[in-house]
C-alpha cells in the first residue's frame, strides 16, 4: 500500500467534511462516492495517486476541507461536495405541468 495514501488517510481524512474512512482488508484503496441517497456514483482507485493528488481531486469535486478536524464547517459547505437540490421545479417546468390538466378538464367536462 502506497505511503501516499497512509499518509492521506491519517492526516487529511478527518479534515475533510462528509468523508469518511472504511477499512476493508485486503481491497485496494479506492474513493466512493455517494449520492444524498446513498447510491453509488463512482469509484475513484487512489492506490496510484499521490496524496497531493488525492487532496486535488477532492477539492474539484467539491469537498470541503477544513482547517483543523474539530473547526466549524460553513452552513454553505454541510451538503458538501452535494449541490444544493432544487426546491421547487424550475418556472417553466411547473407551469408547463398545470397547463395540460387545464386543457384537459375544459375538453372533458364529464371528468
Amino acid at each position: 500500500r502506497s505511503p501516499q495514501v497512509k499518509a492521506f488517510v491519517t492526516q487529511d481524512i478527518p479534515l475533510y467534511h462528509n468523508l469518511e474512512m472504511k477499512h476493508l482488508p485486503g481491497a485496494d484503496p479506492e474513493l466512493v462516492l455517494l449520492s444524498h441517497r446513498y447510491k453509488e456514483l463512482e469509484r475513484i482507485p487512489l492506490s496510484d495517486m499521490t496524496r497531493e493528488e488525492i487532496n486535488q481531486l477532492l477539492q474539484e469535486l467539491g469537498f470541503y476541507r477544513k482547517e483543523t478536524p474539530d473547526a466549524p464547517v460553513p452552513e454553505e459547505f454541510q451538503f458538501a461536495p452535494a449541490k444544493p437540490l432544487p426546491s421547487l421545479p424550475p418556472p417553466q417546468a411547473s407551469t408547463d405541468s398545470k397547463t395540460p390538466p387545464k386543457s384537459d378538464k375544459g375538453e372533458h367536462p364529464d371528468l
